[in-house]
C-alpha cells in the first residue's frame, strides 16, 4: 500500500472517528468524505459547486450523466420511480443530507442532548434541524426509510421554509403532508416515494450531512443533484464540471451530425461511432461558423476537444 493510499484511509478513520460524536457533520469530517473535491467549500465544509454550472447541468439529460458517470465508476448514483410535486420542472443543486429511523426512548435521549450540544433549535419538531442549515442553492435529500403514514417530513409551512432558503426544494425517500398546498407554493418542487395527511410520529433524526442511502443511489453531503420527472442522479462534486461539458459537447456533436446527414455528406456509418480524421477536420471548421450560442466558453470546447482528441 502506497503513502498516499495509507493517508487517504487514515483521513477517512479519523473522521468516521470524529463525526461518531455527532449529529451534525463536522467540516472536517465532511472534508474527509469529498476528498475529491479541490475547489471552493461552504462553511460547513460541503463543496461548493458554482451556480453557473448548476445553470447549464439543467440541460443534460439523466442519461447523458448516467452515461458519464458509470464510465468513471460511479454505478450506484440514480433513483427513479418518484412522485414529483411540479413534474414539469427541472431542479438542481447542492445536497444536504439527513438520516432518520424509527424512534427509541433511549436514542431519542441521546439525539436531545446532542441537538443541545450543537446549539440546535429546542422549539418545535426536530425535523426543522436540516431545514435550519440549507442556504442558496441547497437541496434537502432526506431517507426516511419510506415511511409514508406518520413518515411526513414537512408540510406546506415547512416547505415555505425551505424555499425561502435554497430557492429549491426537497427529495425524501419518504413523505410529505399538505400536498395540495406545496403544489401551488410557486418555485418550490419535491421529489417524493408518497404522501399522508398524518403528522411525523416516531421517527427520529440520526445524522445531518452524512452519507444516506437514497433507493439505489448513494449520496454524500455537496454531492450535486439533477432531478427531473424521469428521475434523481447524484453526481459527486468533483465530477460535475466534466459531466456537464461532456454533455454539452455531446449535444453538440449530435447537431453536427444531424445537419451532415441531411446534407447527404456523409453515410450513416461514417459519422455515428468514431470519426476519422477528415470528419474531426470538418466538425472544426462547422464550429468556427457555428451560429447557435455556445453553452460553454469557446476556450472550454477548445480545451475538452484537444483533450478528446477531437
Amino acid at each position: 500500500m502506497n503513502k498516499r493510499n495509507l493517508l487517504i484511509i487514515i483521513l477517512i478513520i479519523s473522521g468516521f472517528i470524529t463525526h461518531a460524536q455527532r449529529l451534525g457533520s463536522s467540516p472536517e469530517y465532511i472534508k474527509t468524505l469529498t476528498y475529491l473535491w479541490k475547489g471552493e467549500r461552504s462553511a460547513d465544509g460541503r463543496p461548493k459547486v458554482s451556480d453557473q454550472l448548476l445553470e447549464r447541468l439543467k440541460n443534460v439529460t439523466l442519461e447523458e450523466a448516467w452515461g458519464v458517470l458509470r464510465r468513471k465508476g460511479y454505478v450506484n448514483q440514480y433513483e427513479g420511480d418518484w412522485i414529483v410535486i411540479q413534474p414539469d420542472s427541472v431542479m438542481t443543486g447542492r445536497v444536504v443530507t439527513a438520516q432518520y429511523m424509527p424512534a427509541r426512548p433511549d436514542l431519542d435521549s441521546v439525539v436531545v442532548e446532542q441537538g443541545k450540544a450543537e446549539n440546535r433549535s429546542q422549539k418545535g419538531s426536530r425535523n426543522l434541524w436540516p431545514v435550519d442549515v440549507l442556504s442558496n442553492g441547497d437541496v434537502y435529500v432526506a431517507d426516511s426509510y419510506g415511511k409514508v403514514a406518520d413518515g411526513t417530513l414537512i408540510g406546506s409551512s415547512l416547505g415555505n421554509a425551505i424555499y425561502g432558503r435554497s430557492k429549491r426544494g426537497v427529495i425524501f425517500y419518504g413523505s410529505v403532508r399538505d400536498m395540495q398546498e406545496l403544489s401551488a407554493t410557486k418555485g418550490f418542487n419535491g421529489w417524493v416515494k408518497g404522501h399522508d395527511p398524518s403528522a411525523i410520529s416516531q421517527m427520529e433524526i440520526t445524522s445531518i450531512n452524512a452519507p444516506v442511502r437514497i433507493g439505489r443511489a448513494t449520496v454524500l453531503p455537496g454531492d450535486v443533484v439533477l432531478a427531473n420527472k424521469f428521475g434523481t442522479i447524484f453526481i459527486p462534486a468533483h465530477l460535475v464540471e466534466e459531466l456537464v461539458i461532456s454533455s454539452e459537447v455531446t449535444a453538440i456533436r449530435d447537431e453536427f451530425e444531424r445537419v451532415r446527414l441531411q446534407e447527404g455528406k456523409y453515410l450513416t456509418g461514417e459519422i455515428h461511432g468514431k470519426w476519422s480524421d477528415t470528419i474531426k477536420k470538418d466538425f472544426r471548421t462547422w464550429l468556427n461558423d457555428y451560429q447557435g450560442k455556445l453553452p460553454m466558453s469557446r476556450k472550454e470546447l477548445d480545451e475538452y476537444l484537444k483533450a478528446h482528441d477531437y
